[in-house]
């Protein structure tokens, strides 16, 4: 039987994991808070109480952390580095700048190790519904061996080589990020105009206009209802990376550049736990001046 260690069972990686197991395959996870991981027993999954015991004869090991530092602390830790079997393959599925996983990746590959970054967008319904966008860099080969497990959690796509689908990640978080800066403006514009915000995004259904962020992130808005289901400051770390990889290129993002500032001032203010969609209430304390 495949083994999988799987490291990181957040708001993600716990549904993501739940999955795993749903689809018969054998998962050991570790957790630094390890009460996060206590959920999976209920599904047959063990709990590891060191990386080592997560990783150590496992087939495929899957991380989902939450920044380069995290990533870079298990990768680094001699706990995984030195407990990974020959011929093993990594699978990070985090969101890192794509300069971190071609870091890992080269220095895995050194030792005979297979790595895929594969980040994800769905966010944790995407997660619980096993139907997450999953942007995968790496060799075709390495790929189709772990195609079946990445297609227990949601679609994955080969879009390059190393490095790849962090890339497309940030593509991602770019048309995610305006979007919700689209529709707030939308919502708060129809608020101050005297049209109702719910009939407008029931009027859109269908158009070009229409989209999941409108929605579900519009109707988050109207409902003043922002517990995250993906974090501020989860989309802050995102912006800053899509700018520092366009800066890497000598590439000029405005319009990143300007959600990004508008996403640094909601954390700054206190707003980094709550729902990205609260990108209304810069909207909205912009409109109070």
């Amino acid at each position: 039987m495949i083994k999988i260690g799987f490291i990181g069972t957040g708001l993600m990686g716990l549904p993501m994991a739940i999955n795993i197991l749903k689809a018969g395959y054998s998962l050991k996870a570790f957790n630094r808070s390890k009460d996060k991981a206590d959920p999976l027993k209920n599904h047959g999954g063990e709990i590891s109480n060191t990386i080592k015991e997560a990783v150590s004869d496992s087939d495929f090991i899957i991380t989902m952390l939450t920044d380069d530092t995290a990533i870079d602390d298990v990768m680094s830790s001699p706990d995984f580095s030195e407990s990974l079997k020959t011929g093993a393959t990594v699978i990070d599925m985090s969101s890192v700048k794509p300069s971190t996983a071609t870091k890992h990746g080269n220095n895995l590959k050194s030792k005979k190790i297979n790595y895929l970054d594969a980040p994800v967008s769905g966010g944790t319904i995407g997660a619980e519904e096993a139907s997450l966008a999953i942007m995968v860099g790496g060799e075709q080969d390495v790929f189709n061996k772990a195609s079946e497990i990445l297609k227990t959690m949601g679609n994955p796509t080969l879009v390059g080589p190393i490095g790849s689908g962090q890339v497309s990640k940030l593509a991602n978080q770019i048309i995610v990020g305006l979007t919700i800066g689209a529709v707030a403006e939308a919502v708060t514009l129809c608020e101050k105009a005297g049209a109702d915000p719910v009939k407008m995004i029931s009027a859109l259904s269908g158009g070009w206009a229409d989209s999941k962020i409108l929605q579900t992130h519009g109707k988050r808005m109207v409902d003043k209802d922002f517990s995250p289901k993906g974090k501020t400051s989860t989309h802050l770390k995102d912006m800053n990376n899509i700018l520092d990889c366009a800066n890497n290129f000598n590439t000029h993002l405005p319009i990143s550049n300007l959600v990004k500032e508008m996403y640094k001032t909601l954390v700054e203010n206190g707003h980094g736990n709550k729902d990205h969609s609260s990108l209304y209430m810069e909207i909205e304390r912009m409109n109070k001046k």
